[in-house]
């Protein structure tokens, strides 16, 4: 097996104040000088919100090139993958929320999402895009139900409570992921 370390990028953070961190706390959009939410629902929102940032963040600074840059083979997952494929996330629960015909997928065939993410800035920013505009479908759906976690919505007959939470879940595994994938792209590191 080859030593590939000199091909890979320097590892590094703009944080100075704690280095295993992504930005200094000051620095931190997630972060605040306020106590944690309080409740059930306020909790939820908020982690939603966090992963949503932190998601952002960790793409920020990117090219479209590096943004498509895949992790090892045979993987074709990448940040812009990733991004497209909560876009897509995104959607599927606004299906399991709302009534009537299913919206169709977003990217078409199944891991298009991943499969066809490419370095073009046009796609770039209509991922984004899609990604905002589903973010905003989805949360104004749960905003109707959301006060009552224990409500049952939509064609799944789904808990807002069950729900929230596979957000939060889905969310969290792919910022893991997308801190591998920052890492291999440019060196960049931290929480």
């Amino acid at each position: 097996m080859t030593d590939t370390t000199a091909d890979r990028p320097a590892r590094w953070t703009e944080a100075t104040v704690y280095p295993d961190m992504w930005v200094n706390p000051d620095d931190d959009p997630r972060d605040s000088d306020q106590p944690s939410p309080e409740g059930e629902l306020a909790t939820l929102l908020d982690f939603i919100t966090n992963y949503r940032l932190t998601l952002r963040m960790k793409c920020d600074g990117l090219t479209p090139a590096q943004l498509a840059t895949r992790s090892v083979p045979p993987s074709t997952m990448s940040l812009l993958g990733l991004v497209r494929h909560l876009a897509e996330v995104e959607r599927d629960w606004l299906n399991w929320i709302t009534h009537g015909d299913p919206l169709p997928k977003l990217y078409g065939k199944r891991d298009a999402d991943f499969d066809e993410a490419t370095g073009d800035p046009a796609q770039v920013e209509s991922a984004w895009a899609d990604l905002e505009r589903q973010q905003a479908a989805t949360d104004a759906e749960l905003s109707k139900y959301h006060t009552d976690l224990g409500a049952r919505v939509g064609r799944e007959d789904i808990a807002v409570r069950e729900l929230m939470i596979h957000m939060v879940d889905e969310y969290a595994r792919h910022c893991g992921h997308a801190d591998l994938l920052r890492e291999c792209v440019d060196g960049r590191v931290g929480q």
